[in-house]
């Protein structure tokens, strides 16, 4: 039998996240390098979700998602970004952001059609890209004066005649860089100048630490109107199993979109919904608490890490820390992240697995720290196994 997988997708085999995660069971060692908490979200919110259960919210509902959560996503962003969104016909509920971002990507990109992504990326863009038939466009994020950022000359030299969209991932996954709102006003800029789309995802958006601001791009002047703004209750959370997102628009785009969501996984769990709804009216006081508590847990990894040996970059958002594995000797991610269990119990994510162009990120390796302290204190025990004698 010929390969039965089509050729667009072959590229495209088990995410490194199951891969390390099953290597972290099979091996006994820390997993730090799927990105899920380990304790649970606000309690008011979880027992939302029961009730709404227990309350026989069950079934089927609508394909635009509940009301309740429309409302809710419509008065959060109007709170927090000054941006209004009619709950009807403007706001989508899906199955998390990465249903919102395939949807999006296959609704509004033509075979042929370029996006333009920044590497290193979430690796469901790509396949998403690919499903779509369409092209990748990578731009590289460099480390420059201790945080990732793009050159803007080689974004601009990105954006062809087939260029549609504009991919950007901010606070970003996984480098932890929260773009600035010069960079974005580049990024916007060059969507107005070639009449092109941004799709956002935003899933970090209340987890920046240090004071740093993240700022929509939706809130641009002349982006409202080309932006799909994208984002999810998992992280804000800490629900990341609950996978309910949304997707923010112009009426016409969320349109386009739940024509091809609606034939993906037509809605989304009501009870989660429900619960979701509340979270947005009445946890975020709770989610100013997790933040102060990642920022925390990002230090005492950071101080860790840089104490093994591995070079540190802090990151301003997201729940990863990026590391240059060449102080230690090493030269190879993917080698190291394999051998970590055995070298030191741990389990760490290779960086250059999201890239396109894999070299640029040989040398790096993702930790999360989204982890309880001991687990985090346990993990750079172990890690200063690696420091050179």
């Amino acid at each position: 039998m010929n390969e039965p997988l089509v050729a667009r997708m072959r590229e495209f085999g088990t995410t490194i996240f199951s891969e390390m995660t099953a290597l972290a069971v099979r091996t006994g060692s820390i997993n730090l390098g799927q990105g899920f908490p380990d304790t649970d979200g606000p309690a008011a919110m979880l027992e939302s979700a029961v009730a709404a259960i227990r309350a026989g919210v069950n079934q089927y509902p609508p394909g635009p998602g509940l009301p309740e959560l429309r409302q809710a996503v419509a008065e959060h962003h109007k709170q927090h970004y000054g941006l209004l969104y009619e709950p009807d016909g403007e706001i989508l509920v899906t199955v998390g952001a990465t249903e919102a971002l395939a949807a999006s990507i296959l609704a509004l990109c033509e075979a042929g059609d370029e996006v333009i992504l920044f590497e290193p990326y979430y690796d469901s863009y790509a396949a998403a890209v690919a499903l779509a038939g369409a092209v990748r466009r990578p731009v590289a994020l460099r480390p420059v004066e201790g945080r990732f950022t793009f050159d803007p000359g080689e974004l601009r030299a990105a954006v062809g005649p087939r260029t549609r969209a504009i991919l950007v991932n901010s606070p970003h996954n996984p480098t932890g860089t929260v773009f600035t709102r010069d960079e974005l006003s580049l990024i916007a800029a060059l969507c107005q100048e070639h009449d092109l789309l941004a799709i956002t995802d935003e899933v970090y958006e209340h987890l920046t630490f240090d004071g740093v601001e993240h700022v929509p791009m939706a809130t641009l002047p002349g982006m409202r109107e080309r932006t799909v703004m994208i984002s999810s209750a998992g992280k804000t959370f800490s629900v990341t199993g609950w996978k309910t997102g949304w997707v923010c628009a112009p009426a016409p785009l969320v349109s386009a979109v739940q024509s091809v969501k609606q034939f993906v996984t037509f809605t989304s769990g009501g009870p989660w919904q429900i619960a979701v709804a509340h979270a947005l009216r009445e946890e975020l006081d709770w989610v100013a608490g997790l933040r102060d508590s990642l920022a925390v847990k990002r230090d005492r990894l950071m101080t860790g890490l840089s104490a093994a040996g591995f070079g540190v970059y802090r990151p301003a958002g997201t729940y990863f820390v990026q590391t240059d594995i060449r102080p230690l000797g090493f030269t190879d991610g993917a080698e190291l992240a394999r051998r970590l269990p055995e070298l030191a119990g741990v389990v760490a994510v290779p960086t250059q697995v999201f890239y396109d162009r894999t070299a640029l990120g040989r040398h790096f390796l993702r930790f999360a720290f989204c982890k309880k302290d001991e687990i985090i204190d346990e993990a750079v025990a172990r890690l200063a196994r690696l420091r050179p004698s």
